[in-house]
């Protein structure tokens, strides 16, 4: 539960860093930084366990390790950078906080995940949270453009994906080499498909601040995911997911201190309403800990 709690902070800071850097930055181009960045710092600890990992890997588990990784990594960042280009840090950190609902859903759909009322209200105390946040958006006469917000969501309904689908391997691998090794292929597969946006010339002319801001998302990254796939090892997806909760906070804060963004009544009541269904969500029955499905 602490390293989900580490993992939800750690998410809201990136995004406020990266909402500080993506107008120098592309988005494909800051998500392959930042990844190649986390992979080098998990290297030497994932090196001796990755040469391990060669004798013992399934058949088939390394390709679906590296798709699960260009998901987590590249797809879910390029979308989330992609929608931090127009919609502000707290806003964006609200709608990601949807991703405890979204992976509720797919782990009951796809039996992996134990649903109960109580989890349920949790999360849908979320979902109220962030329906408000937006809300002021909502009322507009000619409603506005909802790209941002719509690459925003679907990054959510990716890791949501990806988290529910990783547990097998994290519960048959150690947590440090499927790290790195989800990180490399994100990251090659990044490499290749930034070219559109022209990397080697941006990264040719990032001044120190912006470098310092990436290098920020980098290292954090990598210690931010290796505290997440710690915990998807040892509780039930939603139970770490609903984390997530964190990270608006987190963002709303630092975004007003840093960025000047505004935090109107509606943001701090919205998160009164995730902070409530955080609680909900994970306080097991009786004072017990919730069992956590094979």
């Amino acid at each position: 539960m602490l390293a989900a709690a580490g993992a939800g902070v750690q998410v809201g800071a990136a995004i406020v860093a990266s909402r500080f850097v993506v107008a120098e930055v592309p988005p494909l181009t800051l998500a392959m930084l930042r990844y190649a960045i986390g992979f080098l710092c998990l290297l030497p600890f994932a090196l001796p366990a990755l040469r391990g990992l060669r004798g013992t890997l399934r058949r088939g588990d390394g390709l679906a390790m590296a798709a699960l990784g260009i998901g987590q990594f590249g797809v879910l960042v390029g979308l989330l950078n992609w929608g931090l280009q127009t919609v502000a840090a707290a806003p964006t950190a609200l709608i990601f906080s949807l991703f405890p609902l979204l992976t509720l859903l797919l782990g009951a759909l796809l039996g992996r995940e134990q649903a109960n009322l109580r989890l349920a209200a949790g999360v849908l105390l979320s979902i109220a949270g962030v329906g408000l946040s937006l809300w002021p958006k909502l009322q507009l006469a000619h409603g506005g453009h909802w790209w941002g917000e719509l690459a925003v969501l679907a990054s959510a309904c990716v890791g949501a994906l990806c988290s529910v689908l990783y547990r097998p391997y994290l519960q048959r691998y150690p947590t440090v080499p499927v790290s790195a090794f989800a990180m490399l292929a994100s990251v090659l597969f990044l490499a290749v498909i930034a070219l559109g946006e022209g990397w080697p010339a941006h990264v040719g002319t990032l001044g120190p601040r912006a470098w310092a801001l990436v290098a920020f998302v980098g290292l954090s990254s990598g210690i931010g995911y290796f505290w997440w796939l710690y915990a998807l090892k040892h509780e039930s997806p939603t139970r770490v997911t609903v984390f997530l909760a964190l990270n608006p906070v987190t963002a709303a804060l630092l975004a007003r201190t840093l960025l000047a963004e505004p935090l109107p009544a509606q943001i701090l009541l919205a998160l009164g309403l995730i902070f409530a269904g955080l609680w909900c969500a994970t306080r097991a029955p009786s004072g017990k800990r919730q069992p956590v499905p094979g």
